[in-house]
């Protein structure tokens, strides 16, 4: 090695302070979307309306209305099948919505997320 080390030092360290901060603006961008996501619920039907079912941006279920009419004791399967269908859309939904702000948050970075 040459007398005196490496002397680049400073080679690009502006940039590294300008991506620095652009990293923690949208750390705090990130968190900011993350808390407001978590306090939005979304809602899904099935069986035209007679199950809904009502989930939060934490993916809990938070509320499962049935319609009385929709309780067949004879067919308990049905109704079992429409509670799992409006759930799982409610899900996708909360899930659709996460992930379209997130890719406009990130500009479509893959951040494993």
């Amino acid at each position: 090695m040459a007398k005196g080390g490496f002397r680049g030092g400073n080679l690009g360290g502006g940039m590294n302070m300008n991506m620095l901060k652009q990293a923690q603006k949208m750390q705090e961008d990130l968190m900011k979307m993350q808390v407001e996501m978590e306090s939005q619920t979304y809602t899904a039907n099935s069986g035209g309306g007679v199950v809904t079912a009502v989930v939060s941006g934490k993916r809990e279920l938070m509320e499962l209305t049935i319609d009385p009419d929709a309780v067949d004791p004879d067919d308990v399967e049905m109704l079992q099948d429409l509670i799992v269908a409006a759930v799982n859309e409610a899900l996708r939904k909360a899930e659709t919505s996460m992930s379209d702000s997130m890719s406009k948050l990130t500009g479509g970075l893959n951040l494993g997320f």
